[in-house]
């Protein structure tokens, strides 16, 4: 822990840097209400959390600037983040009583409004499939030897599957292959569906089977990442190799969800820079919150910028968008 004076002027440094993005001197942390010391005092005070780690400095005459560990700190410290305008409380509230067929499209808007509320490049992972009750199954034939699989989940989430069948299935086969596929499948959860006893007829059974493996495989995969904002990411590097890697581990669905689930297992709401795990993302920080569904967590949401990101802002948005979002899916 920081003594009282040096927790001030690490915070001033900080909050400084975060608005001018440029290194700050002395004689202006001495202005900040709540230091109340002399620029000499402020100096000194400089140095010693440079020595300490906090703080570095470019070139000698030049100010400082925050490290991750003065992030970690000024993160850590924040009581509260900051509150959102009525405006943008009402933004969301709009936004979340819109009318959508598919829940892909509003996850998808919803990365989109993360961005434009934060100024940071953002993500949202769909509810996994442990949280997708099975509420309706429909199979349509789309052709010789194939056919679409449609499912709509508890949260509203419509998923089409194309099955590709080793024969061509007349329209009564696949009318009763549905009726045995909404009965095995309705009220289960997308996760904890296996095959069903056979029916004893062939071409029924061979629809239910490609069918079956089709779900299997999709169980397989990891929960879908929506990624908003992307042409945020290169406002916010100033080097273009910057920009390219991380939009490459954006462009990675594994990736992202692997490292928004590690955050939120390690009982963090933010990762900055090394603490994210991925080197090309060092100088970034991810804020990131889970959202809910029938009262367990379901997905989680977040934005990437750079350590120099405003934090109780991030924090702030992503905890009431987050929470909209969770709102939105109960009621389907």
């Amino acid at each position: 822990m920081l003594e009282e004076r040096k927790a001030a002027i690490l915070s001033a440094v900080v909050e400084e840097y975060i608005e001018t993005e440029t290194p700050v001197g002395s004689s202006h942390i001495a202005n900040v209400p709540g230091v109340d010391v002399s620029s000499a005092t402020v100096r000194n005070e400089l140095v010693l959390l440079e020595e300490q780690g906090y703080l570095f400095q470019p070139h000698t005459s030049a100010g400082r600037i925050p490290t991750d560990k003065a992030y970690r700190f000024f993160v850590d410290q924040l009581e509260t983040p900051d509150s959102l305008s009525p405006v943008e409380g009402s933004k969301i509230s709009e936004f979340f009583a819109r009318s959508y067929s598919e829940i892909e499209e509003m996850l998808r808007d919803t990365s989109t409004l993360l961005a434009n509320l934060t100024g940071s490049a953002s993500v949202v992972v769909a509810p996994d499939r442990d949280h997708r009750e099975i509420r309706s199954v429909q199979l349509v034939g789309l052709g010789v030897k194939v056919a679409m699989l449609v499912l709509v989940t508890a949260n509203g989430q419509v998923e089409k599957h194309i099955i590709e069948l080793r024969n061509e299935m007349p329209d009564s086969v696949l009318a009763i292959a549905n009726a045995h596929l909404a009965a095995y499948l309705i009220g289960k959860r997308a996760s904890n569906v296996f095959d069903p006893s056979p029916t004893g007829d062939t071409e029924v059974d061979e629809v239910i089977s490609s069918a079956m493996s089709v779900l299997s495989k999709e169980n397989e995969n990891l929960e879908r990442a929506y990624v908003g904002g992307t042409s945020q990411v290169a406002a916010a590097f100033e080097e273009v190799e910057r920009v390219q890697q991380v939009l490459s581990v954006l462009e990675r669905q594994f990736v992202v969800v692997s490292l928004m689930r590690d955050v939120i297992n390690r009982g963090l709401s933010v990762a900055i820079g090394s603490e994210t795990g991925v080197e090309p993302l060092s100088d970034c920080s991810l804020v990131v919150a889970p959202y809910g569904a029938d009262g367990e967590s379901a997905g989680s949401i977040a934005v990437l910028g750079p350590t120099r990101m405003n934090y109780s802002r991030a924090l702030a948005t992503v905890a009431v968008v987050g929470r909209q979002l969770g709102n939105r899916l109960i009621k389907g």
